[in-house]
């Protein structure tokens, strides 16, 4: 129970300082244009690096999908690449054999 009182206490007097506040004091009136310049001035910089780190996202995702279809391109034209070799491969021998064919029709 004490405890509440002394809450009561101390709400009764920071309410009873607020009151007594003198709001056209100069000085707190030019604090408070500060701190609301300061404010605003956050709030602006706060929504260029919001659409600067929107920008940066977007950017990102471009480039991942671009080193994607580069990856996916890389395989095609390594299988192309496997494919060509083993039609090389496939040729050399149809040489060969065909080859060896006419050395045993000339001997």
């Amino acid at each position: 129970m004490k405890s509440v009182n002394e809450k009561e206490k101390k709400l009764n007097l920071a309410l009873t300082k607020l009151k007594n506040l003198n709001l056209k004091n100069p000085d707190i009136k030019k604090n408070i244009e500060n701190l609301s310049n300061q404010k605003n001035q956050l709030e602006i910089e706060k929504k260029d690096l919001e659409d600067k780190y929107k920008s940066l996202e977007n950017d990102y995702n471009d480039l991942s999908k671009k080193l994607d279809e580069f990856r996916n391109q890389e395989k095609i034209e390594q299988k192309k690449q496997m494919e060509f070799s083993e039609k090389i491969d496939e040729l050399n021998q149809e040489t060969d054999t065909l080859l060896d064919e006419i050395d045993k029709w000339q001997t």
